[in-house]
């Protein structure tokens, strides 16, 4: 058998070339808790009402609540309710925020402002479903997985009713002493 002949074309030219010298400015951007922190010193602030949650908002949107939340929990500045969320760090947290969250949506019910009501229930609702989401977790402890189905139930006694809770709060933890 004889071999057969292939030509091959040459070698084809670099189509690259090094970059050409020029400056590029710098274009990192600063991390929304810097720019948190810039903000609140810049303000000066001793508490977060309404209106800063929102200038607060606009200033690192696009930002997720309850990452704002995190953020603004993390400085130890206290935060006006419905904005504050629900604290569930521990029972007395949880019951002070569902409590101050009661407040706020039954003088927002008084006022006839149904858009202040459904943020109160939508932050209660959303702190439920943090306290789902960690119960069910594989990774969560046994009894962290109590504490977090005892704070669901706290929560889903607020939602059905946000007028019983101070009530059913009182009973619950004379029932949970005993």
């Amino acid at each position: 058998m004889d071999r057969a002949h292939i030509i091959f074309p040459g070698e084809f030219p670099s189509t690259w070339s090094p970059p050409l010298p020029f400056a590029v400015p710098t274009t990192a951007k600063k991390s929304k808790k810097i720019r948190l922190a810039e903000y609140l010193q810049e303000k000066n602030l001793t508490a977060v009402t309404e209106g800063d949650w929102l200038e607060i908002a606009a200033r690192l949107a696009p930002i997720s609540e309850s990452y704002l939340r995190r953020l603004l929990r993390e400085t130890g500045l206290p935060v006006e309710q419905p904005f504050a969320g629900v604290n569930q760090r521990n029972y007395e947290d949880l019951e002070q925020s569902l409590l101050e969250m009661e407040e706020i949506y039954r003088r927002a019910l008084e006022r006839g402002d149904p858009a202040r009501a459904r943020q109160c229930r939508n932050a209660v609702m959303q702190a439920k479903d943090h306290a789902r989401l960690a119960a069910r977790s594989p990774k969560t402890a046994p009894e962290k997985k109590t504490e977090k189905e005892e704070m669901i139930q706290w929560m889903l006694v607020w939602l059905e009713n946000p007028g019983v809770f101070p009530a059913w709060v009182k009973l619950r933890k004379q029932i949970l002493q005993s």
